[in-house]
């Protein structure tokens, strides 16, 4: 008996989200194909009633396979690695492995997004007559902080967790091109995390996806 093919792939966000970039690259290094559609902020759509039925956050991205919808940028690689990633090192099988880095993905989301996003609007999308330098250096003190913590991470081994490029590298790797992409603002040295995104910085998922000039 002849086998029903699987639903192609859709994913509803526009290009210049963090989070739909995670999703985007995490396809990439998986050779996924998949159909975007634009979605948020000047494309609208995702306060529109079909789309909340999808996601009813009315955030993006959201995937959908044939009947199947998912939300959270996290979640949606989660799948994407186990669906089509079995012999990746994306989503490691190993429970301590795994459990360490799913803490990076947890950390990205609960403590550097919501450190991460004032300093981002405020230097990419705010004008410049409208913004509090005062404030945005405070909060880029705020940001390293935090980095300086991955930096720590870095500094005993390659890539953030485990031995092996996973979803923890993708996650960080996103709003570690934003710490780096943004100007105005004065950040330390922090030379295991400039090693890393150099290393980052050199995949094509993320030349393609995340390397785009901040809008």
């Amino acid at each position: 008996m002849p086998q029903t093919p699987t639903p192609s792939l859709q994913i509803w966000g526009r290009a210049n989200s963090v989070n739909v970039q995670k999703v985007l690259w995490c396809c990439h290094e998986l050779e996924v194909a998949y159909d975007r559609i634009d979605a948020g902020m000047q494309f609208g759509r995702n306060g529109e009633a079909d789309y909340l039925a999808m996601n009813p956050n009315g955030r993006v991205p959201t995937l959908v396979q044939g009947d199947f919808v998912l939300w959270e940028s996290n979640s949606i690689m989660r799948y994407i690695a186990l669906a089509y990633g079995a012999a990746s090192t994306l989503y490691p099988s190993a429970p301590k492995v795994r459990a360490g880095m799913e803490r990076w993905l947890d950390w990205t989301l609960t403590t550097l997004q919501p450190a991460e996003r004032p300093l981002f609007w405020g230097l990419v999308r705010t004008p410049v007559a409208d913004r509090d330098m005062a404030a945005l250096q405070k909060a880029a003190d705020a940001n390293a902080a935090l980095w300086e913590m991955v930096d720590r991470q870095l500094s005993r081994q390659t890539w953030i967790e485990g031995d092996d490029f996973s979803l923890a590298d993708i996650a960080t790797g996103c709003y570690a091109r934003r710490w780096f992409g943004v100007e105005g603002v004065i950040r330390p040295a922090l030379p295991h995390l400039q090693r890393w995104y150099q290393a980052i910085s050199a995949r094509p998922g993320f030349q393609t996806y995340v390397a785009p000039p901040l809008s």
